[in-house]
């Protein structure tokens, strides 16, 4: 099963759906989705809603794995099921579309121009119930908001430092240095996280794999000397805080890079929609987005 995973998601058309919304950013989710935050009372609640949300797009038809290569989850999401499967195995017996966890546990307060991601405390545990719940990889999210040097240093290595454990888990780690869309140098600190992140893959070791997760480069392909490390499995993008007809537009300019989208690939989607409306709107917007990802 994982040699095929591994393939599908290094040499198949596609591109991977972003599911992994959590504590801080589900209220954002289910507003999005018609859900106000007067609709709900406590964490159990508003966590039973956002699996409903979730259960409705992944059983959607429109959410297809002729279309998705893999789909993001949060850990809640990873321990629930759907139509009484485990989520990961539904997602591959059902649709043929590869389970990844978010493991990180937020973000540090800023501190040289970037935030890291908050220690992660229970790692070797939870990658161990991924492992059992036939999770194939991970992700795990940090900011880089200005052009410093030490700072996007640091940034990377802590990507690559837990990214090597996870590895030696079993699992196949998404690197996520996200570079904030409204830095007014965020030019300067592309150039800087690239080549960090080619210095920290050219001391891997030969078997290790990894993806990683990158904003929409200000210059259109500018990660595609990237694509041909043998290190890495494949190259993915945020929407960032874009539009999805942004986000679709500035993708499709940038060859061999693939979604990974949240909001803008849930945009327009509501609790409100007749089954047939929610089918149209999935629909659409996966065939966009697939579309920006096949370039």
């Amino acid at each position: 099963m994982r040699k095929e995973q591994l393939r599908r998601m290094r040499e198949d058309k596609g591109f991977v759906a972003a599911l992994d919304q959590s504590g801080g950013s589900t209220p954002k989710a289910l507003k999005q989705y018609g859900i106000s935050e007067d609709k709900y009372s406590g964490d159990d609640e508003m966590f039973r809603l956002v699996h409903e949300m979730r259960a409705r797009i992944i059983t959607n038809p429109g959410f297809s794995g002729n279309h998705i290569l893999g789909a993001i989850l949060f850990e809640k999401t990873m321990d629930n099921t759907v139509e009484g499967i485990p989520t990961a195995d539904y997602l591959w017996t059902k649709k043929k579309i590869v389970p990844f966890l978010k493991v990180d546990k937020g973000l540090e307060a800023l501190s040289d121009g970037v935030q890291l991601m908050k220690p992660i405390t229970n790692l070797d545990s939870l990658l161990e119930r991924a492992l059992k719940a036939n999770v194939f990889g991970t992700k795990m999210r940090s900011v880089i908001k200005e052009a410093n040097a030490s700072g996007i240093a640091a940034n990377v290595e802590q990507q690559f430092v837990i990214g090597k454990q996870i590895f030696a888990a079993g699992l196949i780690p998404i690197l996520e240095p996200e570079v904030d869309i409204h830095a007014p140098d965020r030019r300067e600190s592309e150039t800087i996280l690239k080549q960090e992140v080619k210095k920290q893959l050219a001391a891997l070791p030969a078997d290790v794999k990894v993806m990683f997760k990158f904003t929409i480069p200000v210059e259109d392909n500018f990660f595609a000397d990237l694509l041909g490390d043998p290190h890495i499995v494949r190259l993915v993008a945020l929407s960032g805080g874009f539009t999805q007809a942004e986000a679709n537009e500035k993708l499709a300019r940038n060859n061999g890079l693939i979604a990974s989208f949240s909001r803008a690939l849930l945009q327009g989607l509501t609790i409100s929609q007749t089954d047939a409306e929610f089918t149209k709107m999935m629909t659409d917007s996966v065939t966009a987005v697939y579309n920006a990802s096949i370039t």
